[in-house]
């Protein structure tokens, strides 16, 4: 077995820590706060586990933080006069779920006042947020390709390509691709109030 870890789940570790300690929470505070067990926060904490989209979101509504920003590295705030505006592709870190395959790549920095994401969702993929995942925030769902199944609550949206969703009150949600093809859509995020 190989001693790399993914820059991205050391990142992750580096961010989870960060915020548990910056709310100068125990591991038990953590896991009774998001739902997820204690063992896995240590494992994703020291780097031996990369978590799930579904784990993510539990720890990032246990934070009142979007995925984005418990994704972004710590520190990541760069707001110096002529930082770099163009951002490639291949700059834009892509980070996948190891459970559903769910891809991820941040399109903005931190700088920008609204985060987008791109994320590909496999055919089959079914990923589900708390409610609590969505507090503070408002959030625009773009289909770009394919077609996705969108329960929010009671409520499901079937979404094709071109076809948006503006989200309202936090309700669980859950993003499914019910085809046998790859769903590519956006999310837009911004935050309407400080937790």
């Amino acid at each position: 077995m190989s001693n790399i870890v993914d820059p991205l789940v050391r990142q992750i570790a580096a961010r989870v820590r960060a915020e548990r300690e910056r709310r100068r929470w125990t591991l038990a505070q953590l896991a009774e706060a998001s739902g997820v067990s204690q063992a896995m926060i240590s494992r994703i904490e020291r780097e031996e586990s990369s978590p799930t989209a579904v784990v993510l979101g539990k720890l990032s509504a246990a934070f009142r933080l979007s995925v984005s920003s418990l994704l972004a590295a710590e520190g990541e705030t760069a707001t110096e006069p002529g930082a770099e505006r163009v951002r490639r592709q291949t700059d834009a870190a892509e980070w996948r779920d190891p459970e559903t395959g769910y891809r991820r790549r941040q399109i903005t920095t931190p700088r920008f006042p609204a985060e987008i994401a791109e994320i590909r969702l496999p055919a089959g993929a079914r990923v589900p947020y708390p409610a609590a995942a969505f507090a503070f925030i408002r959030q625009l769902v773009w289909v770009l390709d394919g077609q996705l199944t969108f329960h929010e609550g009671d409520l499901v949206h079937e979404l094709h390509a071109g076809d948006t969703i503006e989200l309202g009150e936090p309700a669980p949600r859950t993003f499914v691709n019910t085809t046998d093809t790859d769903c590519r859509y956006v999310v837009v995020l911004t935050r309407n109030q400080q937790p």
